[in-house]
């Protein structure tokens, strides 16, 4: 299994760049593979890696997902899904590595959740330390590659991975400068509730007494799997082991604010912010120009809403579809597991929105 796309900038005139006047046409690399890792046998991790090509040696920035409440799911997490948060780290000039860890997706080995701190199953101190392991060997084997110089890394993830960034902080590996949490924790149940509360709290507090690097927690106020309650309390108790961190509650986003992570618009600022206070932005002000789609045409009857929509899928990752009834419904679904999956989801969207009329029908279909 190997992917690889690379996205040239098909520009006509120079494209202005944020602080920095002028930038030529940039060209993105986005390369998957499978991570060599003894105990993701038999393949190893899943693994994206996404930067400009740029000449030289660029810093590394580490991406990981979150746990699913619904352990069917958990086997068909892809790296495509952080494309949009990979591109944003490359695009500041970090060559950016989303990696699946073991036991999801197609990622060899026993998952860092089996046994992590419900049913009185292990702990949530194991689960996340399991997390760390994974995230200390793929910067190990990124340290080896031509374009990343492995003497300075930030990680950042989401949810279960978010709180395996608190671990790492408490053990890092080399070059490690900093490290965000977004909603990290575990148990939490989508409805508010902890399946193991005490035990997440004293999860925060023992990596407080060992944290070693800087860290930026990012919540939402509607956070339906860690309340800002409960956030605040895992934060309290982080303090009282002796961590230190920056801590950011963001205003509620869409259904649940745990989703925050998807939306990068939302959290540029802090990000950047923080980053810039570290000396952690390898391009100063500047940031290089998104990728732009291709030329494919917008299928006939889309209205602006829909042309939009189907002007960002060419850019999204594999597998992806998109359907429409040649009239005003359109359906999409990308970054998905198989193109089965995503054929099936883009269609049942568009059949949605269509409310019975016209036939939905597939006009992109692939894993470009």
């Amino acid at each position: 299994m190997k992917r690889l796309r690379v996205l040239l900038l098909l520009l006509s005139v120079l494209v202005p760049l944020r602080g920095q006047g002028e930038h030529p046409p940039v060209k993105y690399i986005e390369r998957e593979f499978y991570l060599p890792y003894a105990q993701a046998f038999p393949h190893g991790m899943d693994a994206l890696e996404v930067r400009a090509d740029m000449p030289g040696k660029h810093p590394l920035a580490l991406l990981t997902h979150g746990t699913s409440a619904n352990v069917s799911e958990r086997a068909l997490v892809t790296p495509w899904g952080f494309l949009p948060q990979a591109l944003w780290f490359a695009r500041r000039g970090y060559v950016a590595l989303v990696v699946v860890r073991r036991g999801y997706g197609r990622s060899g080995g026993e998952p860092d959740g089996r046994g992590g701190g419900c049913e009185n199953r292990g702990s949530f101190t194991e689960a996340a330390e399991a997390g760390v392991d994974d995230l200390r060997a793929a910067a190990r084997y990124a340290a080896t590659l031509p374009e990343v110089y492995g003497g300075t890394v930030i990680s950042t993830g989401v949810s279960t991975g978010g709180l395996a960034q608190v671990a790492l902080a408490a053990n890092p590996m080399p070059g490690l400068k900093a490290a965000i949490s977004f909603a990290g924790g575990r148990g939490g149940d989508g409805k508010g509730h902890n399946c193991n509360l005490e035990g997440s709290i004293s999860t925060f507090h023992g990596f407080g007494k060992h944290n070693k690097v800087p860290m930026l927690w990012i919540y939402a106020e509607n956070d339906k799997f860690f309340p800002p309650e409960m956030a605040r309390r895992f934060q309290e108790a982080f303090q009282k082991g002796g961590g230190t961190e920056e801590f950011v509650m963001g205003p509620a986003y869409g259904e649940d604010g745990h989703h925050l992570f998807s939306n990068t618009a939302k959290w540029t600022a802090w990000v950047e912010d923080y980053l810039r206070k570290l000396s952690l932005l390898p391009l100063g002000n500047e940031v290089l120009p998104p990728p732009v789609a291709s030329n494919d045409p917008v299928p006939t009857g889309l209205d602006d809403a829909g042309a939009r929509v189907f002007r960002q899928f060419l850019t999204a990752g594999p597998f992806k579809a998109f359907a429409t009834n040649g009239a005003d419904a359109w359906g999409t679904s990308t970054a998905r597991f198989t193109q089965e999956i995503a054929d099936k989801e883009a269609l049942e969207r568009c059949k949605v929105r269509a409310s019975g009329t016209g036939v939905c029908k597939l006009v992109e279909s692939g894993a470009r």
